[in-house]
């Protein structure tokens, strides 16, 4: 059933592409997640199962290449104008059938926007990863390994902790940059990450701009250690685990800019995971409604439909009028982001852009988290029912209200925005 597609959403901001990408991502998520979503849940460790799935995705259908030039294989998305609402759609419709598909998929892009989105351009490193992702007929995970054991998500907080709480490391040594520090957390991390997107300081303890770093480091660097995957609530093919660097060494070039520049190619990122993540949790709500639709219209109570009887009608048609308000922020939140073309105009590393991003994703979370819960009260003992599926996403969306920061930090970076806060 694809009512679905009812679901509003505004139709001047699509990219030219999307209907096309839509359809050929349905396709895939169809016939290659629909069918075994539930058997990956068990599949966390290994990945037996969800590893051919993403080979199919993003070699054999050739997305993982999509952001590089056209001139060294790819498809020269960076380039777009529409570059966030083809994230957008993309997330939208692998969130639909696995969220945790959906975050693993995006977060291969992650550190390369660092290099590869005007106006933080680096040819030389594009020249030099584009092999890894344009000629493998397998897939290629990167992960940007941010968050650290004593910080938590502070260095999500950079409008205003500016790096300073970071603890990796980053030692000039000749022509060479000597990496020491834990990570842990980060998607694609747990074992299965190729490239890591390494934020780390110069100087420990200092909130100049200049002295943060971005770095990336080959997984298979000496002195690189991956830890197992973690078990978790939900998120089976999202791994998550620990990363230590011990004397890593990496050229001096492999810094995605240089002092100041990193700063800011890095914080842009902060925009694209609020707006992917807002796509996760849609998609999820239109499987949400799909299921719902289905037991509703199935299930009778006193000899008619469930959906027929008053109470209940009052919570699904709640649910769908925010399925419907949350797609048209999302797309909102895509349009914010593809600012060089919109009358926006603002800086995609703007406290104002940051800011109404963040407030867009909380709200949606929010919505999401509660959505699932009412609905789980409507199909009752069926709601834990694994066969129905509302308890996967239940689980799952979850943790996408807890990530980069987590209701916190969205409220403050919107309440530092809109109220002018200096002290947080």
């Amino acid at each position: 059933m694809e009512h679905f597609d009812e679901f509003s959403r505004p139709e001047e901001y699509i990219s030219p592409m999307d209907r096309q990408l839509r359809k050929i991502l349905r396709r895939w998520v169809e016939n290659e997640v629909m069918p075994y979503r539930r058997e990956y849940d068990e599949d966390w460790r290994d990945h037996k199962l969800i590893e051919p799935a993403f080979d199919l995705l993003m070699a054999g259908m050739g997305l993982q290449k999509a952001m590089f030039p056209s001139d060294l294989g790819g498809w020269g998305l960076a380039k777009s104008d529409y570059l966030f609402r083809v994230a957008y759609s993309i997330s939208e419709e692998i969130g639909r059938g696995d969220t945790g598909m959906a975050v693993a998929f995006a977060v291969n892009f992650w550190p390369l926007f660092t290099i590869l989105i005007d106006p933080y351009e680096n040819r030389r490193l594009a020249e030099e990863f584009a092999p890894l992702y344009c000629n493998a007929d397998k897939a290629v995970f990167a992960a940007n390994a941010m968050t650290e054991p004593q910080g938590g998500s502070d260095i999500e907080n950079l409008g205003f902790l500016k790096g300073r709480t970071l603890r990796t490391t980053a030692r000039r040594d000749g022509d060479e940059w000597v990496i020491n520090g834990h990570k842990l957390w980060p998607t694609n991390s747990g074992g299965i990450a190729d490239l890591f997107g390494v934020p780390c300081t110069t100087n420990p303890g200092s909130d100049n701009p200049e002295d943060f770093a971005f770095i990336f480091v080959p997984a298979d660097r000496k002195g690189v250690t991956q830890g197992g995957p973690y078990e978790k609530a939900g998120m089976a093919a999202d791994k998550n685990g620990d990363i230590w660097f011990e004397d890593v060494r990496v050229p001096l070039w492999y810094r995605a800019h240089g002092p100041g520049t990193d700063a800011k190619a890095f914080y842009q990122l902060i925009s694209l995971g609020q707006v992917a993540s807002v796509a996760f949790l849609t998609g999820a709500m239109m499987d949400l409604y799909e299921r719902l639709s289905e037991f509703v219209a199935a299930r009778t109570y006193r000899n008619r439909p469930l959906k027929e009887h008053d109470a209940v009608a009052a919570v699904i048609g709640r649910i769908a009028g925010d399925i419907d308000i949350c797609r048209i922020l999302g797309h909102e939140a895509a349009m914010i982001g593809d600012r060089r073309h919109t009358p926006y105009g603002d800086s995609i590393i703007s406290e104002r852009t940051v800011g109404r991003i963040r407030n867009i994703k909380d709200f949606v979370s929010d919505r999401a988290v509660e959505n699932f819960g009412k609905a789980m009260d409507v199909l009752g003992i069926y709601g834990a029912d694994r066969d129905w599926d509302i308890e996967k996403h239940w689980r799952d969306i979850k943790i996408i209200q807890l990530w980069m920061g987590g209701k916190q930090l969205c409220q403050v970076e919107a309440a530092r925005y809109f109220f002018n806060c200096t002290s947080l």
